[in-house]
């Protein structure tokens, strides 16, 4: 017997899944689910679709997130850097060219996008149009939520899939207005786990070459 594909299934489930819950409801549940995290891992697998690029850029590693807002993504594969958020100040390490950058004017845009969903900061009905958008995925039953930002910003929409038993983001999805995807996807997901404050601090050698830039520096 041949299986129905998971889109299908998000199709004819939808209505089942989403009755009894408007998308605003939605919203909400994940806010304040997330506000109450003071730690939160996983595993994660970043991947890139550009209109100029032929094949996807994907990059797997772990994430570390603590209040009140730092991050910390180790990038494994398929190179090894690392990049941490903490007070507004991002760095990114790159151990094979022995390079650091110090990136000024981060804050607005790391906050304003993953931070802010990952941690619930961000009043999800105040800055979107929230409405229910079923996509292909293989985590089902989930919510999926489409986000179109109320005000001028640098994606068109944004995509979330949310596990209906823990009520966190194991998928973000984001497109901007020329076409191109980053999607995040998140497994094996622990909370209020112990994260030591040193794991947000980065130790480069002495003679690593530091760079003071901007964000549009890291592509």
């Amino acid at each position: 017997m041949k299986k129905a594909s998971p889109f299908l299934l998000a199709l004819v489930l939808a209505p089942g899944l989403f009755a009894a819950l408007s998308p605003e409801e939605v919203a909400v549940k994940i806010e304040s689910r997330l506000r109450t995290l003071a730690t939160l891992q996983a595993d994660f697998e970043q991947t890139y679709f550009s209109t100029s690029l032929a094949t996807p850029l994907r990059e797997k590693g772990k994430f570390y997130f603590k209040k009140p807002g730092w991050m910390r993504w180790e990038y494994q594969d398929p190179e090894k850097n690392i990049f941490i958020y903490k007070e507004g100040l991002a760095l990114y390490y790159f151990p094979e060219d022995n390079q650091l950058y110090r990136l000024k004017g981060f804050r607005e845009r790391v906050e304003s996008e993953i931070l802010s969903l990952l941690s619930g900061q961000r009043n999800l009905a105040e800055n979107y149009t929230i409405e229910f958008s079923p996509f292909p995925s293989e985590n089902l039953p989930a919510w999926q939520l489409k986000l179109s930002p109320r005000e001028e910003s640098e994606y068109s929409f944004i995509l979330l899939e949310i596990d209906q038993k823990s009520s966190l983001i194991q998928k973000a999805i984001f497109m901007d207005w020329g076409g191109n995807k980053q999607e995040f996807r998140f497994d094996r997901i622990k909370t209020g786990q112990p994260l030591s404050p040193a794991l947000f601090e980065l130790k480069v050698p002495p003679d690593c070459e530091v760079i003071e830039g901007e964000p549009e520096q890291i592509k």
